[in-house]
């Protein structure tokens, strides 16, 4: 996947030039016949700032979806950025967020450590529910990059703790721990994720097929959550891409069994030489020797 640079001024709405004499709405290039009917097996609730369809908030438009609904509830969301917190709970199963492309459509917040009380809560989106997909869209923490030493900077993009969620072309932008992929089976594919420490991190059982990039901070790819020998989870990197700047690990142990594989990836000299960082914990690296098992198995029961 090649990086397009995030540009805020891509976020920018195309309005109609007004013809002389003729009121023109901002609605006037609003896309026909969206939201479609229901059917037996979808509903499509359909989000714009403008008010030109059903809700102007993507909260408002997860709110309305019937808990514990079996058909495929999609939330349509119009090009913009929109600043809110978004927490889609566990009686909501079976949400896919269509977005118009990840550099035109994000969900943006800015929490941090600090101000939501703890790391695992400051995600601009929170997603405890199972069986959600996002396509072609971004999630973004906007809080300030920390300086190192920093205490509670920790500024989480998205948090996914619901099981079998899928991300297509979609963007995570962030510094410290972007991408908190928590718990669950979880799939990645043509995806950009941006960050500077530990930016994909938590417990999940997660396959990804995407372009890790890092952003002038000496961080760590990775920070996998396993804690004991018993644990099935794991993160599997394949035929991925790692660039940006500075100096990065590909991992940091955060627990005594922290597991990740990277294969057929291309990789740029921002990997520090070592490799991994055992967290100053030299017993940690002697799991290194599990790699091509480890990898197998996920690749063959990440869905099953």
């Amino acid at each position: 996947m090649k990086f397009i640079p995030f540009d805020f001024s891509d976020f920018c709405r195309h309005r109609k030039h007004p013809d002389k004499g003729k009121p023109v709405s901002v609605c006037d290039d609003f896309p026909p016949n969206i939201p479609p009917p229901e059917t037996n097996t979808t509903l499509t609730l359909c989000v714009d700032q403008n008010g030109c369809c059903n809700f102007t908030t993507v909260q408002a438009a997860v709110d309305a979806v019937p808990n514990l609904s079996m058909k495929r509830s999609i939330i349509w969301i119009n090009t913009g950025i929109y600043y809110e917190k978004v927490i889609i709970p566990k009686t909501k199963p079976n949400i896919t967020f269509q977005g118009q492309g990840y550099t035109s459509t994000a969900i943006a917040w800015n929490d941090t450590a600090n101000s939501a009380n703890g790391t695992f809560y400051s995600g601009s989106v929170q997603v405890f529910s199972t069986n959600f997909i996002a396509k072609n869209m971004s999630f973004m923490n906007v809080a300030p990059l920390p300086r190192p030493g920093d205490v509670g900077a920790q500024a989480v993009a998205i948090r996914i703790a619901g099981d079998q969620a899928a991300f297509w072309g979609c963007g995570f932008y962030g510094a410290q721990d972007t991408l908190h992929d928590d718990r669950g089976r979880h799939y990645f594919k043509d995806c950009y994720i941006q960050g500077s420490i530990d930016f994909i991190f938590g417990n999940g059982k997660s396959l990804y097929e995407v372009a890790p990039g890092s952003k002038s901070i000496n961080g760590a790819v990775t920070a996998h959550g396993r804690a004991s020998a018993d644990e099935d989870s794991g993160f599997a990197f394949v035929n991925c891409s790692i660039g940006g700047t500075g100096r990065i690990w590909l991992g940091r142990a955060w627990r005594p069994y922290s597991r990740v594989v990277f294969a057929l990836t291309s990789m740029t000299d921002i990997i520090a030489p070592e490799g991994w960082n055992d967290f100053n914990d030299p017993s940690r690296d002697q799991y290194v020797a599990e790699a091509t098992i480890i990898l197998i198995t996920i690749l063959s029961e990440i869905f099953r």
